[in-house]
């Protein structure tokens, strides 16, 4: 009987917290696009983006050590 290694497509566990870290550490973009409307009439759009990453890779993004 034979053993493969799994394969790279397989999906990875990741702890929340490994998962924050590496968030962190590399930083991420979350964009998203909130309309509100009442009888297909728009009302309120808004158009949201937020960069989440620590102090001190958000330094490094910007030039500043």
């Amino acid at each position: 009987m034979s053993v493969s290694k799994p394969s790279q497509h397989e999906q990875q566990q990741v702890s929340l917290c490994e998962a924050l870290d590496r968030i962190l550490n590399k930083g991420a973009v979350v964009v998203a696009d909130v309309t509100i409307s009442v009888a297909n009439i728009d009302l309120i759009y808004l158009s949201l983006q937020a960069l989440i990453a620590s102090v001190e890779t958000g330094n490094l993004l910007r030039g500043k050590e």
